[in-house]
């Protein structure tokens, strides 16, 4: 068995508000001939909040090895943006299918396995808190039992799905989350859907309509944006210099807290963006 040891992700941290464009993005390489090989590209690395978005080619997987453990001291929601993702916990052998625009979230001490089930790039959004630099990435896994024997299938469910499906799901450690089942609030114009939300954590998907705006607000810590569709303004009347954003699709925006800021589409078009806040979503 061969393994490489992790090469650290870099600390991307932001002054002041941001956008990153995607010829900007820092990117980043892990892994190793056992664990396999994923490309990063990092977005964010602050000391409240982590997001950047890996890749993985056709029939591309991760698994874990030695030097590169799969188990974090954080929640994280994985939110796929191209592709077909199945993600697998090889601890407990559950595995969970999911789509361009549906998401994958999971608590501390999750092992996870990660494989592209789509004929082209796998591309996914991870959103990541408390971060690695208050040491929960590869510095805890360090300090985890390791896991020696995968599994991925949970043959304890045979003979009685779907009739306790309630009571099986409500055992699981990664969590499925389509847009249906997102949980829905309006904030002025802004129609939000929380794919999850913990004391550490809170991820949603945005939409706004062409000359929609949402209402002023704020975070208790850093902000997160990757719009998915069309583009966002973001005003943020309290800095002293830029005050106006411009955030086109594929563009993410940093916003450190707990700055007033407000969301405007003066586009054509329906604007939609994930939004990761760490680590309160309201002040």
């Amino acid at each position: 068995m061969s393994s490489a040891a992790r090469r650290s992700t870099p600390r991307l941290s932001y002054d002041g508000p941001a956008v990153i464009r995607p010829p900007e993005v820092t990117h980043h390489l892990w892994g190793d001939a056992d664990a396999g090989y994923v490309g990063d590209e990092v977005l964010v690395s602050s000391g409240k909040l982590h997001a950047l978005i890996f890749t993985l080619p056709p029939s591309g997987r991760f698994r874990h090895s030695p030097s590169n453990r799969t188990v974090f001291g954080a929640d994280e929601v994985y939110f796929v943006l191209d592709g077909t993702m199945a993600l697998a916990n090889p601890e407990t052998g559950e595995v969970i299918r999911a789509e361009a625009g549906e998401a994958v979230f999971f608590r501390r001490d999750t092992w996870h396995h990660g494989f592209n089930r789509s004929a082209g790039t796998l591309r996914v959004l991870e959103i990541f808190a408390p971060p690695p630099a208050a040491g929960m990435s590869s510095a805890y896994a360090a300090t985890r039992p390791y896991l020696t024997e995968f599994r991925y299938a949970q043959d304890e469910v045979l003979g009685r799905w779907p009739m306790e499906r309630i009571a099986i799901e409500g055992a699981s450690t990664l969590h499925l989350v389509r847009p249906a089942d997102q949980r829905y609030r309006l904030e002025g114009d802004l129609l939000a859907g929380l794919v999850a939300s913990t004391e550490h954590l809170t991820v949603l998907g945005g939409e706004l309509l062409p000359g929609q705006a949402s209402e002023f607000r704020s975070h208790l810590g850093d902000a997160f944006w990757y719009v998915t569709a069309g583009e966002v303004h973001v005003h943020t009347p309290d800095t002293t210099a830029t005050n106006w954003w411009r955030v086109r699709t594929g563009d993410a925006f940093v916003l450190p807290g707990p700055e007033r800021y407000r969301l405007v589409n003066q586009g054509a078009e329906r604007a939609k963006f994930v939004l990761g806040a760490a680590p309160r979503y309201t002040p």
